[in-house]
């Protein structure tokens, strides 16, 4: 089993002829991913990267039997690009796209949910099982397979915290980027709990950003349902003076409790292992799980 993604996951991209479509549509079939096809539109019925293009996502899951899509479509143009995948009956739907206009996914993001679809991001690096599935842009060789599940805001930390758990001799079951627009489809917490759920993670990494509750939230709910599994947690920003917010749109800090004291503070509370700094998570994962670093 594993979260969201795996070898079994029929991938479709959307924006699929586009540059940045293209380049990283590449990069997922040459790590093993199982893409089927992509859509653009005006382009059904021809052929690219060895695969076939559709005219619409509802084509692309007719021929194909597509499950999962990535999106590479511009900001304006988007959210309809995802309610297109629900609608089409895509059930994990990942945006890379980054600056889709709030009132879109205003839009957007309870449309989906109404279809039963699991979105990722907007503004986020993907989704990887490591050895099983790559859907994003994320550089597939510093992910190892291991029992590590990680949960980040930002894509960068998500590679930096995969590559300390790698040489700390653990590795990585499922490694989810939540992506840090103003509206996303998938919290933190939410995305911890199916990490929590899913039988081959063991242990969880949270990285989060100032601004914003979703790690405070992400934290009070990791306590209430028993603390089943250790979490490492880590902060960016610490040094960032008040009333500072990080390159997302979405990490806005807005109060007391949206500084990198506050939430660490919280998650300790909580029960949650703290990393001070990305070059300390993979020893501090060791030490959770009581193993030799």
């Amino acid at each position: 089993m594993s979260v969201l993604v795996n070898k079994n996951s029929k991938v479709i991209v959307q924006g699929f002829t586009g540059n940045e479509g293209s380049f990283h549509a590449q990069q997922m079939i040459e790590y093993g991913t199982n893409v089927v096809g992509g859509v653009t539109p005006s382009k059904g019925g021809s052929t690219h990267l060895g695969k076939p293009v559709f005219n619409t996502v509802e084509d692309a899951v007719k021929a194909t039997g597509a499950d999962t899509s990535i999106i590479f479509v511009p900001p304006a143009f988007a959210a309809d690009a995802i309610m297109e995948a629900a609608d089409a009956g895509i059930k994990v739907i990942i945006t890379i796209t980054e600056g889709i206009p709030v009132k879109d996914m205003m839009k957007a993001k309870p449309y989906i949910k109404k279809k039963g679809a699991t979105l990722i991001g907007p503004n986020c690096p993907g989704v990887i099982t490591p050895g099983e599935a790559k859907v994003g842009i994320m550089p597939g060789f510093v992910f190892r397979q291991g029992r590590v599940g990680v949960v980040s805001k930002s894509g960068t930390l998500t590679y930096e915290a995969a590559d300390q758990i790698s040489k700390a001799g653990l590795g990585i079951s499922t490694a989810i980027g939540i992506g840090g627009d103003p509206i996303i489809g998938t919290s933190t917490k939410e995305a911890v709990q199916l990490l929590m759920e899913d039988p081959e993670t063991d242990a969880i990494v949270m990285i989060g950003e100032i601004g914003g509750n979703y790690e405070a939230e992400a934290a009070k709910w990791i306590k209430e349902n028993g603390n089943k599994k250790p979490v490492v947690g880590f902060i960016a920003g610490q040094t960032a003076p008040p009333g500072r917010r990080m390159g997302h749109a979405g990490a806005i800090v807005g109060g007391k409790d949206d500084t990198a004291e506050a939430k660490i503070r919280i998650m300790k509370e909580n029960g949650i292992y703290v990393a001070e700094s990305p070059g300390e998570i993979g020893e501090v994962m060791a030490k959770a799980l009581g193993v030799d670093a």
